[in-house]
């Protein structure tokens, strides 16, 4: 895709280090050593959404943790992340992108090796609280400073090296969860899922300090603090009833509280459109064209879809077909070297296809939902790793051609001072479409199996997530028709 809407803007940062922008091949070490630290990070935040997912039973057992405590080790890190991207995106943009970015790895870091000494699920559940806090700080600055150092040619195939590493991470992240949790290194069991995060958090501190350019908003103002309480009020009144409803049989309370989160968002949207002339948390010139409203919902879609599926899957395969955790991770293999192929496709074809490009991802990963589901309810117990590779690995396929190419047209438009907060709403719709889609797993899963091992229950119930999958990849494909049609059209 071309930049040159951004090019024809006023720049509106502090100078930073310049990369030549020709080609990838033409940029220089530091540009290079900086983009993998980037990538580090982000890497370090998406595989621990799933490194958990493969050692959840292993988990339950050696700390007595219950279906609802299941839950919430992955949602207590995904809500956090979705309530304080906003938040962090803007910190980057008033105090330094570089700075708060490691200021974010610090927190993660630090709460990693928490979890890796926790002893009980409530000790466990409040470190991974703490990774959400600590990746909300620091991934709006990972994509926000991707956005104003590359430009593009080079722009789009970083965009994709980004998708790239979400797929991976999406599949590694199991892959890690089962390797490690079946190695049980020095009788750690599941604990060492979390410690490798302490060596790779150093390195991004070290590095990043010395290769990532810093870059602010020049015209920097103050926080937006009651926009920022507001907007956190709104999303947590919306996923905690979600995530407790069907654990406490929806009482009025859960009702309630989803209609005050309506009112808390219907209060944040009113204070953002009056602050809109002094320093709104999320300027109202972003959505002004459908480029990057219609991407934001198609993200949102891709993290509904994420956060049902991969949870839903793995529990699926170790409890439906009696798995072990090893033997799980290497389904995920399966997925993940379809994902690192379609990331591939995606980079060699940075910016020729446009929108074309994501949606045909999403049609492969649909038609490969609905084989799945028939294979499934053919199958049924019988069903072999053999058996199910090429569906699995055609899900991967798809997913691997939307990420980066998403990402790329979405924020192809935003203006450079506007960056942080774009990156940081752009990821929140992510996390938070993880977070509902991990709280769906309630109605959708945990309704027919209630937390029982019974293969039979546990198939038919991930029979109806693959439903439920199928309709939001319809609904993604749908919504990137907001993105432009022609590689070289930058108008709505």
């Amino acid at each position: 895709m071309s930049s040159s809407a951004l090019d024809n803007e006023p720049q509106h940062t502090t100078p930073s280090p310049s990369y030549p922008a020709p080609g990838l091949s033409k940029m220089g070490l530091a540009a290079w050593i900086a983009l993998v630290v980037l990538l580090g990070a982000e890497l370090m935040d998406m595989l621990d959404q799933s490194v958990v997912l493969t050692a959840l039973p292993a988990i339950q057992e050696s700390t007595g943790a219950g279906p609802a405590a299941v839950q919430w080790l992955t949602t207590a890190y995904s809500l956090p992340i979705a309530v304080g991207l906003i938040t962090g995106g803007r910190l980057g943009d008033l105090y330094g992108r570089r700075k708060i970015l490691l200021t974010g790895t610090a927190v993660f870091t630090a709460a990693s090796l928490l979890c890796g000494l926790a002893a009980g699920p409530g000790v466990l559940i409040g470190a991974r609280a703490l990774q959400g806090v600590g990746a909300a700080i620091m991934i709006p600055q990972i994509l926000a400073t991707l956005h104003i150092t590359f430009e593009g040619q080079n722009r789009s195939k970083v965009f994709a090296l980004y998708g790239a590493i979400m797929s991976l991470a999406n599949v590694l992240g199991p892959v890690m969860g089962g390797l490690l949790t079946e190695a049980d290194l020095s009788g750690l069991s599941w604990r060492p899922i979390f410690l490798v995060n302490v060596p790779v958090g150093l390195a991004v501190l070290l590095l990043g300090r010395r290769f990532i350019p810093e870059s602010t908003a020049r015209k920097a103002a103050r926080l937006d603090l009651t926009g920022m309480l507001l907007s956190a009020l709104a999303i947590i009144l919306t996923v905690f009833p979600l995530t407790e409803g069907h654990l406490h049989h929806w009482p009025l309370w859960c009702f309630a509280l989803l209609a005050a989160g309506l009112l808390a968002l219907g209060a944040f949207l009113n204070h953002q459109r009056r602050k809109q002339d002094n320093a709104p948390l999320v300027p109202r010139s972003l959505f002004r064209g459908r480029q990057f409203s219609g991407g934001m919902a198609a993200q949102l879609m891709h993290g509904l879809l994420c956060g049902l599926f991969f949870m839903t899957w793995t529990l699926y395969l170790q409890r439906g077909l009696g798995m072990s955790p090893l033997h799980a991770a290497l389904a995920f293999v399966l997925l993940s070297l379809g994902e690192l192929a379609g990331a591939t496709v995606a980079a060699k074809s940075a910016g020729r296809f446009a929108r074309r490009l994501p949606q045909t991802g999403a049609l492969i990963t649909l038609a490969a939902v609905a084989a799945y589901g028939l294979q499934i309810n053919t199958g049924q117990a019988g069903l072999t790793l053999t058996a199910m590779t090429t569906p699995v690995v055609l899900i991967g396929f798809g997913l691997g051609m939307v990420g980066g190419p998403l990402a790329d047209m979405s924020l192809a438009k935003v203006p450079h001072e506007d960056a942080g907060s774009a990156s940081g709403l752009f990821n929140t719709v992510m996390h938070l479409g993880i977070a509902l889609g991990t709280a769906l797993t309630a109605l959708v899963f945990f309704a027919t199996t209630d937390g029982s091992p019974d293969a039979g229950l546990n198939r038919d119930a991930f029979l109806t997530v693959l439903w439920w999958d199928g309709g939001l990849l319809a609904l993604m494909w749908t919504l990137m028709f907001c993105l432009p049609k022609q590689a070289n059209k930058q108008t709505d």
